[in-house]
């Protein structure tokens, strides 16, 4: 297996409380950088308290951990969140824009409601992170978005879904090309089914018909992504950027 290693490194994953955003945060904590993990606070406090067992789980590696609340939807939440970055690590060097929700349904049930909710966060909350982002983000960083390959493929009943994660995957070629003369890279990837908590409400029969399309035969380990993640991080990837990796066991 590759090791990497971030040791003095500055990360912040959006969406870190749990799943994808999680796996994400332990492969880097593993490589030794300074891990921020930021969730949406809702009223029950349930965010708050996976990111504080995240967070125990993360300081195994002996690694500082800072959890900071945002709601990535909303530019002020995120002003405030990039201050508090600031002032909690002293910079930073990988953004990771993960925090992601879905409000499935057809075009012809879809609410206006379930469609700006699903823009708002997955779509504006990129562009806020990145605008804002790149503001304490140290030359020579990386900015990672979590798109999705139904971005590219487009999936009955995912209207909004597909439309923000297409608009992620053009904002990701746009903005690499403004923050190129400092170095920073901006690339995205493109998970296909991977076994998170999103595709736990699929009935077996649907996930199985999903698994016979998958020639690896399987559905992707949020690992793999948090794998693909820390290379677009590395060093060694300085060239690359504006890209978007699909990430589908050849679905894609």
């Amino acid at each position: 297996m590759v090791r990497y290693s971030f040791p003095g490194k500055v990360v912040l994953v959006t969406g870190g409380s749990r799943g994808m955003g999680a796996a994400i945060l332990e492969a880097f904590a593993a490589a030794g950088a300074t891990c921020v993990v930021n969730y949406y606070p809702d009223e029950a406090g349930e965010n708050r308290r996976d990111a504080d067992a995240t967070a125990e789980r993360l300081r195994r590696h002996n690694v500082p951990v800072h959890v900071l609340d945002a709601d990535v939807s909303r530019y002020e939440s995120v002003e405030s969140l990039m201050k508090r970055v600031q002032e909690a690590a002293g910079g930073l060097d990988v953004l990771v824009n993960n925090a992601g929700i879905i409000r499935d349904r057809t075009v012809k049930k879809m609410t206006p409601a379930e469609w700006h909710a699903v823009i708002q966060t997955n779509l504006d909350g990129v562009f806020y992170c990145s605008k804002l982002g790149a503001e304490v983000l140290r030359d020579g960083g990386r900015i990672i978005n979590v798109a999705s390959i139904a971005g590219v493929m487009g999936f009955h009943g995912q209207a909004n879904y597909s439309a923000a994660k297409a608009g992620v995957i053009a904002m990701t070629k746009v903005v690499a090309k403004e923050l190129a003369r400092r170095g920073i890279t901006v690339n995205a990837v493109a998970p296909g089914v991977i076994r998170t908590a999103m595709i736990d409400s699929l009935k077996p029969e649907v996930l199985a018909s999903y698994e016979k399309q998958i020639p690896v035969g399987r559905v992707g380990r949020p690992e793999e992504v948090a794998h693909a993640i820390c290379f677009f991080a590395c060093a060694e990837s300085s060239y690359i950027t504006g890209q978007t990796l699909a990430i589908t066991g050849g679905w894609y």
